[in-house]
Parts: structure tokens; C-alpha cells; sequence
């Protein structure tokens, strides 16, 4: 593999990792016992998340292609625009990335954990979980929000922005995907985002954590995958 493939496989671990950090952050801020940000809403995760993509995008941008998500990366692929070789590569960067991500926020938040005694709050720091635990109707909602996802940054690519703005763009499309379509599961619109984290989780030693959800795990995983299949073929079909 060639130093420009090790290059964008590094970056997309290196961006990943910065996302989940955000990411969960903004997380493990509102859901923690104690934080200074405690129960401040979900208006505040809304956008802590679209500052986390953003910001993430800046760092692995001028590296690579800046995927950060297994989805995309997929969607990349399916239209033409990224090597088919690379998927796994990427795919693997990409989980990598939010398991450290994830070991980042704990150790952010060390004191907090053993003050915390919910244990979906805890877990809903890592990992998504539906409002209203209904599988069908759970990866109906992750399909739509991938969808949204993948068929904004592909038409992006049909428009010129001023040179560095483009990570904006994409924060802001994060942004309204979280707060229009973000309630029934957590949207989370990127298996690395969801499974990382939550094997961390499995993983860490927090004494208060419980149980981890593998049950549900594969809604985060399958939907964003069809979404953006789905996404990819409309796209193709208008270009």
C-alpha cells in the first residue's frame, strides 16, 4: 500500500477518533453526574455533535477524503469516487477511531463515572438507544436520517463553496438531521460511531456502566448501511 493510501487510512482514524471525542463529550457533559453541563438538553448535543463532525472534518480533511463513517465510505464507493480497495481499510480506521475516541471521554470525565448511577446515561454516553424500543420502526428512522446524510454530501459535491467552508456545510446538515429526525433513536447515521463507542463501553471499567445493548447494536450498523445505498442510487439516478 502506497505512503498516500497509509496517509488517508490515518487520517480517517485520526478524524474519527476527534469526532467521537466531540462527540461523546458533548454526550458524557450532559448525561454525567456533577458535570457542569448536566441535563443542559438535547439542543446542546444537537449542536455539540454538528461542532464535533465540523471540527473533525477540519483535522482529517486536508489529509484524505474525510469519510469519518463506514456509510459514507460505502456510498463513496457505490457512486465511483473512492476505490472499492480501500473500503476495509477505511471501515477498520474508522472503528478504531472511535473506540480511542471513546477511551478519550472516559478518561475526560474520570470522576464522573463512579458519581453517575443511571445506567442508560451512561451508556447513552457511548452508544445510541431508540426512545421507544421498536426494531422495524428503529432502523426506518436510521435509514431516513442516512439517507439525508449521504444524498446532502453527494449533492454538495455538484456545488462550489468559498475554499474551506465545506466542513460548515457539513456541520450544518448534521445539525438538522440531529434535530429534525435525531428524537426516536439518537441518530446515529455511522455504524463506527455507534459500535466503537459501545464496545468501549463493554470494554472500560466502569463500575456503575451495566449492560450494553448488543441486542439493539445492530440498528446503528444495518440501517445507516441501507440509507446509504439507498442515497448512492437516488444520487446516481440525478446525475
Amino acid at each position: 500500500m502506497d505512503t498516500s493510501n497509509m496517509t488517508q487510512i490515518f487520517s480517517e482514524f485520526l478524524g474519527t477518533m476527534i469526532l467521537i471525542l466531540l462527540g461523546d463529550g458533548v454526550c458524557a457533559a450532559v448525561n454525567l453526574k456533577k458535570s457542569k453541563a448536566e441535563a443542559s438538553g438535547w439542543i446542546v448535543i444537537a449542536f455539540g455533535w454538528a461542532m464535533a463532525v465540523t471540527i473533525a472534518v477540519y483535522v482529517a480533511g486536508y489529509m484524505g477524503p474525510a469519510h469519518l463513517n463506514p456509510a459514507v465510505t460505502i456510498a463513496m464507493a457505490m457512486t465511483g469516487s473512492f476505490e472499492w480497495s480501500l473500503v476495509v481499510p477505511f471501515v477498520v480506521a474508522q472503528v478504531l477511531g472511535a473506540i480511542v475516541g471513546a477511551v478519550l471521554v472516559w478518561l475526560a470525565y474520570l470522576p464522573h463515572w463512579q458519581a453517575t448511577e443511571d445506567q442508560g446515561a451512561i451508556l447513552g454516553t457511548f452508544a445510541t438507544g431508540p426512545a421507544i424500543r421498536n426494531y422495524p420502526a428503529n432502523m426506518v428512522t436510521e435509514v431516513i436520517g442516512t439517507f439525508v446524510l449521504v444524498l446532502g454530501l453527494l449533492s454538495f459535491s455538484q456545488h462550489s463553496f468559498t475554499d474551506g467552508l465545506n466542513p460548515l456545510v457539513v456541520g450544518a446538515l448534521i445539525l438538522s438531521i440531529g434535530l429534525s429526525l435525531g428524537g426516536p433513536t439518537g441518530y446515529a447515521i455511522n455504524p463506527a460511531r455507534d459500535f466503537g463507542p459501545r464496545l468501549a463501553h463493554q470494554l472500560l471499567p466502569i463500575s456503575t456502566k451495566g449492560d450494553s445493548d448488543w441486542s439493539y447494536s445492530w440498528v446503528p450498523i444495518v440501517g445507516p448501511v441501507i440509507g446509504a445505498v439507498v442515497a448512492s442510487g437516488v444520487y446516481m439516478m440525478m446525475v
